[in-house]
């Protein structure tokens, strides 16, 4: 069930009249790149601590120093006293670009015909001009991980930056192959079917399942060897998994199902990531000694179980990184991405802190896409995908006042506040001559 809370509605309010000022007498503002110097912030580096007094330069995308006494030589300057430099914000699992309106069909493109279709690339659907991206921009999210869903093996999920012309401009590095585990329990309250259909058509799955991941590794021994092979692009795929080229993101969230998949995965030799992961709290230890990292999420949503306690979403996150498991947070959104900083407030609320939380929508997952080199802190040498913020964006009343993604400073405009400036002052209304 989607819905604005209290505390998202008092956000709106507070933030709305502050952007009001980011349209210039009315005219389109691109996005533009440069050589800038963030000056008197307090920096929160993420990875190296935070920094008072400190300042970032950026040049040619990436961060070029972060500290003291840097000079401002060829650099635009903004003063950022009194403000806060934090990562951009990494949501781990969205429909961003694939989805503009989800009542309507014909503006969705997330999912495919047929059950397995692990070649469907997400990032071929993005739609760089959807009206969500510059939305989730002006809340501090920078980049988002798009997912396909529907079927075994929907397609094959994309790590996106928030800014671009192209798809392939906006890709961001990171791959991989999506898997919706197969379900035990009901798929919802209307889910009418009898324990021994719900029993009958788990283990059908698992077994189309098993075959598929057989016929891979068939697949990959043959090509690894050098076999022609006939035209086979969902088999290819799957086999880059085998390879190691690509990691298998997978769907799973009651508890009995993750430990069905933790089964599932043992003695395969490539790289799993659970995503979802609902009931993670029940079975955290075993998550966590696997090794296996998660992308949990939502955290804003209902218990599985009518029995369990209102928190259970909100804690799920901080309990299953006390139990030692890697956690990153996702929203699971496709038009309210930009609710992933409330989303990693909860956790941080309900267990995990603030520290760890920061980390569950930066470093941690940029470690988990493995691209920690580039993204997840800020740091000399990396992307310089950076908020400047009056407060913690965790913080309803935090204001972001400048946003840079591949170190271009992105406007902080979008259709919502083009329409509150609209309506701001209007006349009582326009007589006919």
């Amino acid at each position: 069930m989607k819905r604005m809370t209290k505390a998202f509605f008092a956000f709106l309010m507070a933030f709305l009249p502050m952007l009001a000022m980011a349209q210039i007498d009315g005219e389109f503002v691109k996005p533009r790149t440069g050589k800038f110097l963030l000056q008197n912030a307090t920096v929160v580096t993420i990875t190296k601590g935070t920094l008072n007094n400190a300042s970032v330069l950026i040049e040619n995308g990436k961060i070029l120093q972060v500290g003291s006494n840097i000079s401002a030589d060829g650099a635009e300057v903004f003063d950022c006293s009194g403000m806060f430099i934090y990562p951009g914000m990494i949501d781990s699992g969205t429909r961003l670009g694939l989805v503009e309106v989800s009542s309507v069909p014909e503006t969705n493109d997330y999912s495919e015909v047929g059950n397995v279709s692990p070649n469907m690339q997400a990032l071929t659907a993005v739609n760089p001009n959807s009206e969500a991206i510059p939305v989730t921009r002006v809340s501090g999210v920078t980049t988002t991980l798009t997912v396909p869903s529907g079927g075994l093996f929907p397609g094959t999920a994309a790590l996106i930056n928030l800014v671009g012309y192209t798809p392939d401009q906006m890709y961001a590095g990171f791959k991989a192959v999506v898997m919706n585990f197969p379900s035990s329990a009901r798929r919802g309250r209307f889910d009418r079917r009898s324990d021994d259909d719900i029993k009958k058509d788990n283990e059908k799955a698992l077994k189309e399942a098993n075959e598929l991941w057989d016929k891979a590794v068939s697949y990959n021994s043959l090509k690894s060897a050098g076999a022609t092979l006939e035209y086979y692009p969902e088999m290819d795929q799957l086999a880059k998994v085998i390879s190691g080229e690509l990691p298998m993101m997978i769907e799973v969230n009651a508890a009995g199902d993750i430990q069905n998949a933790l089964k599932w995965i043992e003695g395969k030799d490539a790289k799993f990531i659970f995503s979802g992961v609902a009931e993670g709290w029940r079975v955290a230890d075993e998550i966590a000694k696997a090794g296996i990292p998660v992308l949990a999420g939502p955290v804003q949503e209902l218990p599985t179980r009518d029995s369990d306690r209102y928190d259970a979403a909100y804690s799920n996150p901080g309990k299953m990184a006390k139990a030692g498991v890697k956690v990153a947070i996702r929203t699971n959104e496709e038009e309210n991405v930009r609710n992933l900083p409330f989303h990693a407030a909860y956790a941080a609320a309900y267990g995990m802190g603030k520290e760890e939380a920061w980390k569950a929508v930066t470093i941690n997952p940029a470690e988990i896409f493995g691209l920690a080199d580039s993204y997840g802190s800020i740091e000399a040498g990396k992307v310089a995908n950076l908020i400047v913020s009056t407060d913690d964006p965790f913080e309803t009343k935090a204001q972001i006042m400048h946003v840079f993604i591949n170190g271009f400073r992105i406007p902080l405009s979008n259709r919502h506040i083009r329409l509150y400036q609209e309506f701001l002052d209007r006349s009582p209304g326009l007589k006919a001559n």
